[in-house]
């Protein structure tokens, strides 16, 4: 007994875990929402009551009402709306691509922000490229015909968002590209790596200095089909009718909540996703599952009773497909303040299983410990970001920003297409990102050093 004694005593102490209490909170985050998450619940009921929320139109504005009330329904601190005016593009009923002297449609999408044909259907041959070299090459080959883009997104990427970024040109400045070469309109490969005929959608833009010309999207299998007959010197003619139009800009709103802090409640952690989407879909993934996971995220804090040191503000941003004008507003709107958001978190890249937390550089020495307490559950990697779209306005004001990344390798199947419905969703996986945003938000809030700044310019 003595022997055993003396080997107690001369035993090298334990090493306490300087991060005991926070680990703890994080289990009892993450445990609780898988036991009771209602994360999912929540994402059927926005879809439910704004299966179309594109910036402008009625389904968004039902969206805005039906996010304040749940907002209310789980007794957040400071419900309220800041308004926004918002632009107001809508597709129309004539939405038609196909061959000439072929009944058969192409499916389509008109690229948002288009152009109509109001003269009537635009007939034309179709030329066609794969790349910006080739774009550079055409001379007067494209004038009087429609310039067809058909570079796909590069299957070597790791990250298929980096795919994305490199094939993306082509939508965002298709029309603008073939007004310069004299073509009466873009019909653009769907963003997408899968090969199927469902068109994907998204925001393109114009030179005011040039004509402007309409943008298509086809989905992955027309454009094979298209490139697999011009690749046989076929001359292929195809009609081309649109009703889209621009109407004025309409009155809309951020929805915000919080939950207050305890300490300093005048510094603030922004957590945020985008409320609209485009109407080709219900946006289950873009951004329905980022709006469900941000106000879970301030749910389950509460019903935990989890105070942190500085206040956690939700904000469910309007109108980042088509203008970011509630990360602007946002911004415009708080910029006396701004010095003391010490952190804005961003979930728009779906509601897939979370790896990790994107942040700017100089948050890593004091996040990424905090981070790591998500291992366990598949998160705890902190990787270099710069946040998101809605979030990025905030940036050259000094505030750090940061993204939740998810596994990203089926995100682009269902992006702005029809695919993004509701079964496309899975529950443990929208959970488990909720309840990252949800530890990551009150680790930072709740952190008792000094966060550092970070000024990031402005995309």
């Amino acid at each position: 007994m003595l022997l055993s004694l003396c080997l107690v005593l001369q035993a090298p102490a334990t090493p306490q875990d300087p991060l005991a209490a926070e680990r703890a909170v994080v289990t009892r985050i993450f445990e609780r929402e898988l036991a009771d998450g209602r994360s999912y619940a929540i994402l059927a009921g926005l879809l439910e009551a704004a299966p179309n929320r594109l910036s402008g139109s009625e389904g968004a504005a039902r969206a805005v009402d039906w996010c304040r009330a749940e907002f209310e329904r789980h007794g957040l601190d400071a419900v309220r709306l800041e308004k926004v005016m918002v632009p107001h593009w809508v597709r129309g009923e004539k939405n038609s691509l196909q061959r000439v002297g072929d009944a058969k449609p192409i499916p389509m999408l008109s690229l948002g922000g288009s152009v109509g044909t109001p003269q009537g259907p635009i007939e034309a041959e179709v030329v066609e490229i794969k790349s910006r070299d080739e774009l550079a090459q055409l001379g007067e080959r494209a004038k009087g015909k429609l310039l067809f883009f058909n570079q796909p997104m590069d299957p070597r990427q790791t990250s298929t968002f980096h795919a994305y970024g490199g094939a993306v040109w082509q939508r965002g400045s298709g029309a603008i590209e073939a007004a310069k070469v004299g073509a009466l309109g873009a019909i653009v490969r769907s963003m997408t790596l899968d090969l199927d005929d469902f068109p994907h959608t998204g925001a393109m833009r114009y030179d005011e200095k040039l004509p402007k010309v309409p943008g298509v999207a086809i989905s992955t299998l027309a454009a094979e089909a298209l490139s697999r007959e011009l690749a046989g010197g076929k001359a292929v003619r195809l009609r081309l009718e649109l009703s889209c139009e621009t109407l004025p800009d309409v009155e809309s709103a951020n929805v915000v909540a919080e939950i207050r802090g305890r300490e300093k409640p005048d510094e603030v952690v922004v957590i945020g996703a985008h409320l609209d989407a485009w109407d080709a879909s219900p946006g289950a993934h873009d951004d329905g599952a980022g709006c469900a996971q941000v106000i879970e995220a301030l749910r389950v804090l509460r019903a935990l009773d989890l105070k942190p040191r500085r206040t956690i503000r939700a904000v469910l941003f309007m109108n980042e497909e088509n203008g970011l004008r509630g990360g602007q507003g946002y911004a415009k709107q708080h910029e006396h303040e701004l010095e003391h958001h010490v952190f804005a978190l961003e979930t728009d890249r779906g509601g897939f299983a979370p790896r990790g937390i994107g942040a700017v550089p100089v948050m890593h020495a004091e996040l990424a410990p905090l981070v790591g307490l998500m291992t366990p559950w598949g998160c705890g990697t902190l990787f270099d970001g710069d946040g998101g779209a809605d979030i990025s306005p905030m940036g050259p004001a000094g505030v750090p920003l940061g993204e939740l990344l998810p596994e990203d390798s089926r995100y682009f199947d269902c992006h702005h297409s029809g695919r993004d419905t509701l079964a496309a969703v899975d529950q443990r996986e929208l959970e488990l990102g909720a309840a990252a945003v949800a530890a990551t938000a009150f680790l930072v809030a709740d952190y008792s050093g000094t966060w550092p700044r970070a000024k990031v310019e402005t995309r």
